[in-house]
């Protein structure tokens, strides 16, 4: 037995049809926002984690008076995450001193640490990392001091970019090049 629709029924499933269609629409044209937001969120955390452990390591070499380091966790590659460690002086020998690590983070994927800036690289043993001496300073390993900056990218949306500014008197700031009216300098 077959059952024949109604004009009713046909009026109301055209209305909910042109309600699914608007919705689907609205997702379509929503979803690269969404997409957008969700990374600059990511962006900004990963900035700010970086910036933590950063500001942790120069917290502990003014406490403990000691060298501390925040360096790559794998050679020189900041993407694959990063350590915030004691250091040993060379001076000592082993058995009188013992790395701490304190910090570690993974890899940050779909987040990367663009070119540009020097990306923390001492020029003397191009080994990435920021050394704090037990005064809370920045130095490369012959004694200078370091102003530098980190610059992340975002995979899935290359226009973002923040930068991460170390002044030569250790505060950081994070920046967003696209609203910074002094341009990250």
């Amino acid at each position: 037995m077959l059952k024949y629709w109604s004009q009713e029924q046909g009026a109301s499933l055209l209305e909910l049809m042109a309600v699914v269609l608007l919705v689907a629409m609205m997702a379509v044209f929503t979803m690269p926002l969404l997409h957008h937001q969700i990374a600059v969120r990511e962006i900004d955390t990963i900035a700010r984690r970086f910036v933590a452990h950063a500001q942790f390591a120069r917290g502990q070499a003014l406490t403990l008076g000691e060298s501390v380091q925040i360096v790559p966790v794998h050679g020189n590659l900041w993407e694959e995450g990063w350590l915030v460690k004691s250091v040993c002086k060379p001076s000592l020998q082993k058995h009188f001193c013992t790395e701490r690590h304190w910090f570690s983070q993974g890899a940050i994927d779909p987040i990367y640490f663009k070119g540009g800036g020097k990306q923390f690289i001492d020029p003397h043993s191009s080994r990435r990392g920021i050394t704090f001496n037990a005064a809370g300073a920045a130095k490369s390993g012959q004694g200078g001091f370091v102003a530098n900056r980190l610059i992340l990218g975002h995979d899935q949306d290359p226009s973002l970019e923040r930068q991460m500014i170390l002044s030569s008197g250790g505060r950081w700031r994070i920046c967003d090049p696209s609203k910074d009216s002094r341009g990250c300098r």
